[in-house]
């Protein structure tokens, strides 16, 4: 009997497809009404004062906010929901990883070689690798702890090819 395991969908669909485009705009949205300001109001000499130096020091730290504020929360966002309605069946013989796009990838039971843990986590939540080699081909995919019941998923994997999770 196939066992499903399924990330939980904390957002719309219409959000996960799109929220980078959203953020982006949002912080160019912000770039540009701070540069119309500074136009509007902003009394720019080509000779080297202070007040130049200020507005110049103002702009690059708006700058900065409005392409590094998106660029935070995306990549923290991905790494939080990237995976939210995928999910993942052990079926028979075969691994399969199901996206909320549809898109599907099959590994085969007998081809996983290693389960592990990634050793440094950059974006939480920790991802624990899978890893099939079948001749010269070499495949992964990967689960987080947001899997609801992904410690019985592993167990389970573990069980049925005989390799121990390697978890942190």
């Amino acid at each position: 009997m196939p066992e499903v395991f399924q990330y939980p969908m904390s957002y719309p669909a219409l959000w996960l497809d799109y929220y980078f485009i959203a953020t982006w705009s949002f912080g160019m949205l912000f770039l540009g009404l701070v540069w119309a300001v500074f136009y509007r109001y902003g009394k720019f000499s080509y000779g080297v004062d202070l007040g130049c130096f200020w507005k110049t020091t103002l702009l690059v730290l708006f700058t900065t906010v409005s392409l590094g504020g998106p660029n935070f929360y995306n990549t923290r966002f991905a790494g939080e929901h990237g995976q939210d309605g995928d999910s993942i069946k052990i079926s028979g013989d075969t691994l399969l990883y199901l996206d909320r796009k549809g898109n599907e990838k099959k590994l085969g039971i007998a081809d996983i070689k290693s389960i592990y843990q990634e050793s440094i986590t950059y974006n939480p939540p920790p991802k624990i690798f899978i890893v099939a080699v079948k001749s010269p081909l070499r495949d992964s995919l990967f689960v987080t702890t947001n899997l609801p019941g992904y410690k019985r998923f592993l167990s389970d994997l573990s069980r049925r090819t005989g390799i121990e999770a390697k978890l942190r």
